[in-house]
C-alpha cells in the first residue's frame, strides 16, 4: 500500500509514520509534505498513492484546499486536532479522522474501513468538512498611510469620515476634515474596509458610520444625508439602496 503523508509537524510525521507500519507493515510511504503548495504539485506529477494520511492545518493553510485544485482519486483519512462535534457531519462519509494524538488501535480501525471502501467522489463531504471548520475572521483594513506635506502618517480607518471619488482620484476625509489622496477606487475599498462600519452611499461617496448624523426622505424614495464633515455636494441614496442603508445603521 502507498501512502503520501500530509503533515507540517515534524515530530507528528515520524510518530504516524511508526504506527503506520505497525498498522500495516506493507504501508509505503512516498513522500512527506507540509504544505499546500508541495501537495498539489506532488499529486500533480506523480500517480494517485493507495491512500492520502492528511492533518487538516497544513503549512500554508487547509488541507482542504488541495481538493479544490487537484483531482483526488485516492481515499483520505484525516488527522486533526479539532473535535468530534466539528467533523460529525464529515465523518458519516468519510474514510475516517482520528484525533490526535493518534492511537494505534484508532489507526488499524480507520485501514480496516479503507478495505471495505468504495470510490466514492469526495467533493460533498469534503465541502460539509470545510464549512464546519472554525475559519480565522476576515482580516478588513484598519490603517491607511496618507502623505502630508513631505511626511507620510498613519491613520487609523476608525479616523476615517468618508471616502470620495471625483475625475478618478480618490479622497480621503478625516473626522477632523483633513483631506488626504489615497490610491484606491471605492471598489477596491469596499472589499478591504469592514462593512459593519463602512458603507457605499453612491457612486462617488463611501462613508464610515461615525459621519452620519441624520437623514431626510427625499424625492422618489431616495435619501438625503447630513455627513459630519459635510461635503461640498447634497449626499443622496438611491430608492434602491435605501433600505439597506437603514438597515445597516441599524446594526
Amino acid at each position: 500500500m502507498t501512502v503520501l503523508l500530509l503533515e507540517d509537524e515534524y515530530p507528528a510525521a515520524e510518530r504516524l509514520q511508526r504506527l503506520l507500519l505497525q498498522a500495516a507493515p506493507d504501508a509505503r510511504v512516498l513522500a512527506v509534505l507540509d504544505s499546500v503548495a508541495d501537495a498539489v504539485a506532488w499529486l500533480t506529477q506523480n500517480p494517485a498513492p493507495d491512500l492520502i494520511l492528511s492533518d487538516i492545518q497544513l503549512a500554508d493553510g487547509l488541507s482542504l484546499d488541495v481538493f479544490d485544485q487537484v483531482l483526488v482519486r485516492s481515499p483520505v483519512i484525516f488527522a486533526t486536532a479539532y473535535d468530534a462535534y466539528a467533523l460529525r457531519a464529515f465523518k458519516a462519509n468519510s474514510i475516517d479522522y482520528l484525533l490526535k494524538p493518534i492511537k494505534l488501535a484508532e489507526l488499524q480501525a480507520a485501514l480496516a474501513k479503507l478495505r471495505e471502501w468504495q470510490p466514492h467522489a469526495p467533493a460533498r463531504q469534503l465541502e460539509t468538512l470545510r464549512d464546519s471548520l472554525p475559519r480565522p475572521a476576515h482580516a478588513y483594513k484598519t490603517r491607511f498611510l496618507v502623505r502630508s506635506g513631505e511626511q507620510l502618517l498613519p491613520l487609523p480607518a476608525a479616523a476615517v469620515a468618508w471616502f470620495q471619488s471625483r475625475h478618478e482620484t480618490t479622497t480621503l476625509v478625516a473626522a477632523d476634515g483633513r483631506r488626504y489622496v489615497v490610491d484606491y477606487t471605492l471598489e477596491q475599498l469596499e472589499k478591504l474596509l469592514d462593512p459593519q462600519h463602512f458603507f457605499r452611499l453612491n457612486r462617488q461617496l463611501l462613508t464610515h458610520l461615525q459621519a452620519v448624523q441624520r437623514l431626510h426622505p427625499h424625492f422618489n424614495g431616495k435619501l438625503k444625508l447630513d455627513l459630519q464633515p459635510a461635503p461640498s455636494e447634497e449626499v443622496l441614496v438611491s430608492r434602491e439602496k435605501a433600505g439597506a442603508f437603514k438597515s445597516w445603521l441599524e446594526g
